[in-house]
């Protein structure tokens, strides 16, 4: 009766688990607000976090149903987990002055404190109660939540999953932490990287259990004490933060993972970093999250998930994996296609479908103006709309005219490999460049793609 009980809460909490994305900025070129929400749309993704509260995205982000979560970077926690009023004027400032327009849904308080920022650690959870106070106040505690994201590595002796136990020196904060979180109805959020946990295994852990590839059962893991069967390190790791919930006596506080992925490239020694693992992770990741089939200790429990990360992030520092976790370059290309075929709900508009070839800003004019005149030429485009007095005219200048040139070539050629090069001063986005009347070549008709699935999935998504 307990166990079914515990699963009420749970399935009251978040009946079905969702996919979002994680948006960091150490970018050289930072993508704009509005590429970036226009990117968001075009994947159908409903979910996101930031790691601050950026007013301009937030104002961007604006009635598009987007459920937004917001972050107090860990330089400010210092300053308002010491003063209520400071956490006080941090939620007027970030959160009230945007919602109900931006869907704001929770509130990450720090991240990986316990282990990036010990020294704040003593006052993360009056952080946190301070957050949460201001939110009251407001009338707001109730639609979004507030916790606080953790490393896995707080979790000692992650398998077998019955063992294992958060890091006793942090039981002073973690107690506390875990009391709040059970009386607001809020979520333990955890980072779960198996990329991580496969290298520090020197091998003990197979490729195929990190990457939720299929295995023969001879090769699953099994924990002996409750002979649960693991085809994967994810569900591990996050029925380990369960099981370690247990040890200190709580078991209805549901788990979101705020960051997992893989990178798409590393130096020489890190060689399973690779485009290809990382979209067999990432596409095996989704289809396992949205299939709302739980962990073995919690099965159809949802266990939501946010990617990381939406684009590269060239400027972060640390190993050459460091800035290749994203799913998509600044510009708007995708990193790789996903598998998802026939996933329906998330990146459903397959990236390959949904890709328009743009000039680039930075790009030598002369050099523009002759690919512009080879596409309008011998490479047989149709450029009238850039005529004066046609929709495309304006802007006249040669990068616009240029972008819908290369553009209805690359359309042509049906996006064959190779066909938005133009020696260099072309390269591939999602972002429509369409404006106003001008209407590129390859945009869908979104009127088209009201699919019933999509609806009920995301009541935000107008159709």
């Amino acid at each position: 009766k307990m166990k079914a009980l515990h699963s009420l809460v749970f399935f009251s909490f978040f009946t079905d688990a969702f996919i979002g994305v994680n948006i960091g900025s150490d970018i050289s070129d930072v993508p704009g607000p509005t590429d970036i929400v226009a990117l968001l749309k075009a994947q159908s993704i409903q979910h996101v976090r930031l790691y601050d509260a950026d007013r301009a995205l937030l104002v961007a982000l604006a009635n598009t149903g987007i459920r937004v979560t917001v972050s107090v970077p860990n330089d400010q926690l210092l300053g308002i987990g010491q003063s209520n009023v400071t956490a006080a004027n941090w939620v007027s400032r970030n959160v009230i002055a945007h919602v109900p327009a931006t869907n704001i849904t929770a509130i990450c308080v720090g991240s990986e404190v316990l282990t990036t920022l010990p020294n704040a650690a003593p006052i993360l959870v009056s952080a946190i109660n301070f957050i949460h106070s201001a939110l009251v106040a407001a009338n707001l505690d109730r639609q979004i939540k507030v916790s606080s994201p953790h490393s896995s590595s707080i979790i000692l002796v992650s398998f077998p999953p019955s063992q294992a136990f958060f890091n006793r020196t942090w039981n002073p904060v973690f107690v506390p932490l875990l009391k709040f979180l059970q009386s607001t109805g809020s979520y333990l959020m955890l980072n779960v990287y198996p990329y991580y946990d496969y290298r520090q295994t020197n091998g003990t852990v197979p490729l195929d259990y990190a990457l939720f590839r299929p295995l023969p059962p001879n090769k699953e893991a099994v924990d002996s004490n409750t002979l649960l069967h693991y085809t994967n390190v994810f569900d591990a790791v996050v029925d380990a933060a369960y099981f370690a919930m247990s040890d200190l006596n709580f078991s209805n506080i549901p788990v979101l993972v705020t960051e997992s992925g893989w990178p798409s490239k590393g130096d020489s020694s890190e060689p399973d970093a690779t485009v290809d693992n990382a979209n067999t992770y990432n596409s095996n990741l989704i289809r396992h999250v949205l299939n709302n089939t739980g962990t073995p200790k919690h099965p159809g429990v949802a266990v939501s998930t946010y990617i990381y990360e939406l684009y590269n992030e060239d400027l972060r520092s640390g190993p050459v994996s460091e800035k290749n976790w994203g799913l998509f370059y600044a510009n708007g290309e995708p990193v790789y296609t996903l598998h998802l075929t026939g996933a329906g709900i998330i990146f459903a508009n397959d990236t390959t479908n949904q890709t328009f070839c743009v000039s680039k800003s930075n790009a030598d004019p002369k050099m523009l103006q002759a690919a512009l005149d080879w596409a309008c030429g011998p490479g047989k485009v149709d450029c009238s709309p850039l005529l004066q007095g046609q929709p495309c005219y304006e802007p006249n200048n040669v990068v616009a005219h240029s972008t819908y040139a290369f553009n209805a070539y690359y359309q042509k050629m049906d996006k064959s490999p190779g066909s938005c090069d133009f020696k260099g001063v072309a390269s591939i986005t999602t972002t429509d460049p369409s404006h106003g009347s001008c209407i590129f070549p390859g945009r869908y008709d979104f009127s088209s793609l009201c699919l019933c699935a999509r609806c009920h999935s995301f009541p935000g998504y107008m159709c």
